[in-house]
Protein backbone atom coordinates (compact mmCIF):
# COMPACT_ATOMS: atom_id res chain seq x y z
CA UNK A 1 0.00 0.00 0.00
CA UNK A 2 2.95 2.50 0.67
CA UNK A 3 4.72 1.62 -2.63
CA UNK A 4 1.25 2.49 -4.13
CA UNK A 5 1.13 5.49 -2.71
CA UNK A 6 4.80 6.71 -3.63
CA UNK A 7 5.85 6.85 0.08
CA UNK A 8 8.32 4.16 -0.27
CA UNK A 9 10.21 4.73 -3.41
CA UNK A 10 13.66 2.73 -4.48
CA UNK A 11 17.21 4.48 -2.99
CA UNK A 12 18.62 5.82 -5.76
CA UNK A 13 21.82 3.05 -7.03
CA UNK A 14 20.27 0.04 -5.04
CA UNK A 15 16.63 -0.56 -6.54
CA UNK A 16 15.93 -3.05 -4.21
CA UNK A 17 16.01 -0.98 -0.97
CA UNK A 18 13.09 0.88 -0.27
CA UNK A 19 13.03 4.27 1.65
CA UNK A 20 10.30 6.22 3.05
CA UNK A 21 9.77 9.88 1.08
CA UNK A 22 7.65 12.75 2.33
CA UNK A 23 4.06 13.25 1.05
CA UNK A 24 4.74 15.83 -0.98
CA UNK A 25 7.13 14.12 -3.01
CA UNK A 26 4.77 11.48 -3.03
CA UNK A 27 2.09 13.50 -4.30
CA UNK A 28 4.01 15.22 -7.22
CA UNK A 29 5.17 11.59 -7.83
CA UNK A 30 1.48 10.35 -7.78
CA UNK A 31 -0.32 13.57 -9.59
CA UNK A 32 2.55 15.22 -11.72
CA UNK A 33 1.57 13.33 -15.20
CA UNK A 34 -2.11 14.32 -14.44
CA UNK A 35 -1.26 17.74 -13.98
CA UNK A 36 0.94 17.94 -16.62
CA UNK A 37 -1.88 16.90 -18.92
CA UNK A 38 -4.17 19.37 -17.26
CA UNK A 39 -2.02 22.12 -18.38
CA UNK A 40 -1.58 20.69 -21.94
CA UNK A 41 -5.18 20.54 -21.99
CA UNK A 42 -5.87 24.63 -20.38
CA UNK A 43 -3.27 25.81 -23.04
CA UNK A 44 -5.24 23.59 -25.85
CA UNK A 45 -8.21 25.10 -25.10
CA UNK A 46 -6.82 28.44 -24.51
CA UNK A 47 -5.24 28.38 -28.24
CA UNK A 48 -8.44 27.48 -29.58
CA UNK A 49 -10.50 30.05 -27.69
CA UNK A 50 -8.30 32.71 -29.17
CA UNK A 51 -8.15 31.35 -32.60
CA UNK A 52 -11.91 31.13 -32.95
CA UNK A 53 -12.53 34.82 -31.02
CA UNK A 54 -9.95 36.12 -33.54
CA UNK A 55 -12.15 35.32 -36.43
CA UNK A 56 -15.29 37.64 -34.25
CA UNK A 57 -14.80 40.84 -36.69
CA UNK A 58 -15.08 38.46 -39.74
CA UNK A 59 -18.46 36.38 -38.18
CA UNK A 60 -20.14 40.09 -38.04
CA UNK A 61 -18.89 41.48 -40.94
CA UNK A 62 -20.38 38.08 -43.24
CA UNK A 63 -23.41 38.24 -41.10
CA UNK A 64 -24.10 42.00 -41.70
CA UNK A 65 -23.69 41.24 -45.74
CA UNK A 66 -25.76 38.06 -45.33
CA UNK A 67 -28.33 39.80 -43.74
CA UNK A 68 -28.30 42.70 -46.45
CA UNK A 69 -28.38 40.41 -49.25
CA UNK A 70 -31.34 38.25 -47.70
CA UNK A 71 -33.20 41.69 -46.78
CA UNK A 72 -33.44 42.91 -50.20
CA UNK A 73 -34.56 40.88 -53.47
CA UNK A 74 -34.28 42.33 -56.98
CA UNK A 75 -36.17 40.27 -59.21
CA UNK A 76 -36.48 41.13 -62.65
CA UNK A 77 -38.13 37.52 -64.15
CA UNK A 78 -41.83 37.78 -64.32
CA UNK A 79 -42.43 34.08 -63.70
CA UNK A 80 -40.05 34.27 -60.85
CA UNK A 81 -42.36 37.37 -59.45
CA UNK A 82 -45.24 35.53 -59.80
CA UNK A 83 -44.30 32.33 -58.00
CA UNK A 84 -43.14 34.65 -55.08
CA UNK A 85 -46.11 36.29 -54.71
CA UNK A 86 -47.96 32.79 -55.17
CA UNK A 87 -45.48 31.43 -52.20
CA UNK A 88 -46.00 34.48 -50.30
CA UNK A 89 -49.60 34.30 -50.23
CA UNK A 90 -49.47 30.64 -49.08
CA UNK A 91 -47.53 31.09 -46.27
CA UNK A 92 -49.35 34.24 -45.09
CA UNK A 93 -50.80 33.45 -41.54
CA UNK A 94 -52.18 36.96 -40.26
CA UNK A 95 -52.85 40.02 -42.46
CA UNK A 96 -52.34 40.89 -46.02
CA UNK A 97 -52.20 45.03 -47.12
CA UNK A 98 -52.55 45.76 -50.71
CA UNK A 99 -52.19 49.14 -52.73
CA UNK A 100 -52.59 48.58 -56.60
CA UNK A 101 -52.56 51.99 -58.26
CA UNK A 102 -53.50 52.61 -62.03
CA UNK A 103 -57.16 52.80 -62.01
CA UNK A 104 -58.90 49.56 -63.04
CA UNK A 105 -57.34 46.01 -62.93
CA UNK A 106 -57.35 43.37 -65.68
CA UNK A 107 -60.11 41.04 -65.76
CA UNK A 108 -58.09 38.02 -65.62
CA UNK A 109 -55.72 39.53 -62.55
CA UNK A 110 -58.82 40.03 -61.00
CA UNK A 111 -60.26 36.18 -60.91
CA UNK A 112 -56.81 34.67 -59.71
CA UNK A 113 -56.71 37.19 -56.90
CA UNK A 114 -60.13 36.21 -56.42
CA UNK A 115 -59.07 32.74 -55.76
CA UNK A 116 -56.21 33.33 -53.98
CA UNK A 117 -57.31 35.63 -51.41
CA UNK A 118 -60.57 33.56 -51.19
CA UNK A 119 -58.33 31.23 -49.93
CA UNK A 120 -56.11 33.16 -47.73
CA UNK A 121 -59.74 34.99 -46.24
CA UNK A 122 -60.80 30.90 -45.03
CA UNK A 123 -57.66 30.66 -43.24
CA UNK A 124 -58.34 33.56 -41.05
CA UNK A 125 -55.95 36.11 -42.76
CA UNK A 126 -57.48 39.70 -42.60
CA UNK A 127 -57.09 41.68 -46.30
CA UNK A 128 -57.55 45.22 -46.96
CA UNK A 129 -56.74 46.85 -50.40
CA UNK A 130 -56.32 50.56 -51.63
CA UNK A 131 -57.44 51.23 -55.38
CA UNK A 132 -57.83 54.29 -56.59
CA UNK A 133 -60.93 56.02 -57.27
CA UNK A 134 -61.03 55.38 -60.92
CA UNK A 135 -61.74 51.70 -60.44
CA UNK A 136 -65.10 52.13 -58.71
CA UNK A 137 -66.73 52.43 -61.92
CA UNK A 138 -64.49 49.35 -63.51
CA UNK A 139 -67.90 46.88 -63.34
CA UNK A 140 -65.11 43.54 -63.47
CA UNK A 141 -63.63 45.75 -60.49
CA UNK A 142 -66.74 45.93 -58.37
CA UNK A 143 -67.50 42.39 -59.03
CA UNK A 144 -64.55 41.54 -57.42
CA UNK A 145 -64.92 43.59 -54.79
CA UNK A 146 -68.36 42.50 -53.68
CA UNK A 147 -67.56 39.03 -53.70
CA UNK A 148 -64.62 39.27 -51.64
CA UNK A 149 -66.38 41.59 -49.54
CA UNK A 150 -68.67 39.37 -48.62
CA UNK A 151 -65.74 36.60 -46.99
CA UNK A 152 -64.07 39.19 -44.79
CA UNK A 153 -62.20 41.55 -47.40
CA UNK A 154 -62.20 45.52 -46.59
CA UNK A 155 -61.26 48.17 -49.50
CA UNK A 156 -61.19 51.29 -49.92
CA UNK A 157 -60.03 54.13 -52.54
CA UNK A 158 -58.02 57.28 -52.85
CA UNK A 159 -57.18 59.41 -55.39
CA UNK A 160 -53.40 59.00 -55.94
CA UNK A 161 -51.14 55.85 -55.24
CA UNK A 162 -47.49 55.92 -56.58
CA UNK A 163 -46.73 51.99 -57.09
CA UNK A 164 -47.91 48.63 -55.92
CA UNK A 165 -47.52 47.52 -52.89
CA UNK A 166 -47.95 44.42 -51.08
CA UNK A 167 -47.04 44.04 -47.26
CA UNK A 168 -47.33 40.00 -45.94
CA UNK A 169 -47.65 39.64 -42.17
CA UNK A 170 -46.27 42.90 -41.91
CA UNK A 171 -42.73 40.25 -42.49
CA UNK A 172 -42.25 40.91 -45.69
CA UNK A 173 -43.03 43.37 -48.72
CA UNK A 174 -43.29 43.65 -52.15
CA UNK A 175 -42.66 46.66 -54.03
CA UNK A 176 -43.84 46.19 -57.85
CA UNK A 177 -43.07 48.67 -60.34
CA UNK A 178 -42.24 48.58 -64.11
CA UNK A 179 -38.77 50.00 -65.67
CA UNK A 180 -37.31 50.25 -69.10
CA UNK A 181 -38.74 51.09 -72.65
CA UNK A 182 -41.35 48.03 -72.63
CA UNK A 183 -41.86 48.12 -69.22
CA UNK A 184 -40.32 45.28 -67.64
CA UNK A 185 -41.52 44.39 -64.57
CA UNK A 186 -39.38 44.75 -61.92
CA UNK A 187 -40.50 43.74 -58.12
CA UNK A 188 -38.38 44.12 -54.65
CA UNK A 189 -39.08 41.59 -51.86
CA UNK A 190 -38.04 43.51 -48.24
CA UNK A 191 -37.81 42.02 -45.01
CA UNK A 192 -35.76 44.76 -43.46
CA UNK A 193 -37.61 44.94 -40.32
CA UNK A 194 -37.37 48.88 -39.95
CA UNK A 195 -38.34 49.53 -43.77
CA UNK A 196 -40.94 47.10 -43.44
CA UNK A 197 -42.26 48.84 -40.68
CA UNK A 198 -41.96 52.49 -42.74
CA UNK A 199 -43.93 51.00 -45.46
CA UNK A 200 -46.79 49.66 -43.22
CA UNK A 201 -47.34 53.34 -41.39
CA UNK A 202 -47.45 54.77 -45.02
CA UNK A 203 -50.24 51.81 -45.76
CA UNK A 204 -52.30 52.79 -42.58
CA UNK A 205 -51.79 56.53 -43.13
CA UNK A 206 -53.51 56.96 -46.95
CA UNK A 207 -55.71 53.75 -45.48
CA UNK A 208 -57.22 56.27 -43.04
CA UNK A 209 -57.74 58.99 -45.84
CA UNK A 210 -59.26 56.69 -48.12
CA UNK A 211 -62.91 56.41 -48.89
CA UNK A 212 -64.91 53.04 -48.01
CA UNK A 213 -65.29 51.03 -51.12
CA UNK A 214 -68.46 49.47 -50.76
CA UNK A 215 -70.24 48.67 -54.47
CA UNK A 216 -73.47 48.26 -53.43
CA UNK A 217 -73.55 51.83 -51.24
CA UNK A 218 -70.54 54.30 -53.28
CA UNK A 219 -70.93 57.81 -53.25
CA UNK A 220 -70.25 58.28 -56.99
CA UNK A 221 -71.33 61.96 -56.28
CA UNK A 222 -68.46 62.65 -53.56
CA UNK A 223 -65.84 60.35 -55.23
CA UNK A 224 -66.22 62.53 -58.38
CA UNK A 225 -65.67 65.73 -56.54
CA UNK A 226 -62.98 64.10 -54.73
CA UNK A 227 -61.38 63.22 -58.29
CA UNK A 228 -61.99 66.71 -59.72
CA UNK A 229 -60.48 68.40 -56.59
CA UNK A 230 -57.20 65.57 -57.10
CA UNK A 231 -57.11 66.83 -61.15
CA UNK A 232 -57.50 70.68 -59.96
CA UNK A 233 -54.47 70.73 -57.80
CA UNK A 234 -51.96 68.36 -60.36
CA UNK A 235 -53.16 71.56 -62.74
CA UNK A 236 -52.47 73.94 -60.65
CA UNK A 237 -48.93 72.12 -60.29
CA UNK A 238 -48.51 72.65 -64.10
CA UNK A 239 -49.09 68.98 -64.65
CA UNK A 240 -50.29 68.23 -68.30
CA UNK A 241 -53.31 66.16 -69.41
CA UNK A 242 -51.30 62.84 -69.82
CA UNK A 243 -49.01 63.66 -66.16
CA UNK A 244 -52.41 63.70 -64.58
CA UNK A 245 -54.13 60.90 -66.44
CA UNK A 246 -51.70 58.65 -65.27
CA UNK A 247 -51.29 59.94 -61.30
CA UNK A 248 -55.09 59.46 -61.01
CA UNK A 249 -55.11 56.29 -62.89
CA UNK A 250 -57.22 56.90 -65.42
CA UNK A 251 -57.66 57.62 -69.54
CA UNK A 252 -56.22 60.39 -70.55
CA UNK A 253 -59.81 60.87 -71.91
CA UNK A 254 -61.92 61.06 -69.23
CA UNK A 255 -59.11 63.32 -67.73
CA UNK A 256 -59.85 65.80 -70.43
CA UNK A 257 -63.51 65.07 -70.02
CA UNK A 258 -62.80 65.73 -66.48
CA UNK A 259 -61.22 69.00 -67.05
CA UNK A 260 -63.70 69.99 -69.71
CA UNK A 261 -66.11 69.57 -67.20
CA UNK A 262 -64.09 71.82 -64.63
CA UNK A 263 -63.28 74.66 -67.19
CA UNK A 264 -66.96 74.57 -67.72
CA UNK A 265 -67.86 74.82 -64.01
CA UNK A 266 -65.66 77.72 -63.90
CA UNK A 267 -67.08 79.56 -66.92
CA UNK A 268 -62.96 79.31 -68.28
CA UNK A 269 -62.20 79.32 -71.63
CA UNK A 270 -59.36 78.01 -71.78
CA UNK A 271 -56.90 75.90 -69.09
CA UNK A 272 -54.68 78.87 -68.28
CA UNK A 273 -57.82 80.77 -67.43
CA UNK A 274 -59.49 78.00 -65.57
CA UNK A 275 -56.12 77.79 -63.22
CA UNK A 276 -56.80 81.81 -62.96
CA UNK A 277 -60.20 81.46 -61.94
CA UNK A 278 -59.54 78.51 -59.61
CA UNK A 279 -56.61 80.90 -58.07
CA UNK A 280 -59.01 83.91 -57.03
CA UNK A 281 -61.41 81.84 -56.28
CA UNK A 282 -59.69 80.21 -53.22
CA UNK A 283 -61.00 76.72 -54.34
CA UNK A 284 -57.49 75.19 -53.28
CA UNK A 285 -56.75 77.04 -50.49
CA UNK A 286 -56.60 73.54 -48.87
CA UNK A 287 -53.67 72.79 -50.45
CA UNK A 288 -51.70 75.88 -50.24
CA UNK A 289 -48.85 74.33 -47.91
CA UNK A 290 -48.09 72.31 -51.01
CA UNK A 291 -47.14 75.01 -53.53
Amino acid sequence: MLRLLKLLQPMPGHPSVLVPVGPDVAAADLVGGAENQIRDLQQAVTDVRSKLLSLTPLYFEGRRLRNRLEAFDVINDPSVIRSMIDSLGKSCRHELLAMHPGGPRPAFVLASARDSNSRMLERGVRIRTIYQHTARGDLATKSYVRDVTALGAEFRTADELVDRVLIYDRETVVLARHTGSEGTPTAAIVRESTLVGFVCKVFEYIWDGAQPFNPETAKAEAITDDLKQSVLRLMAKGYKDEMVARRLGMSVRTCRRHISEITEELEATSRFQAGFNVAMSGILDQFRDEF
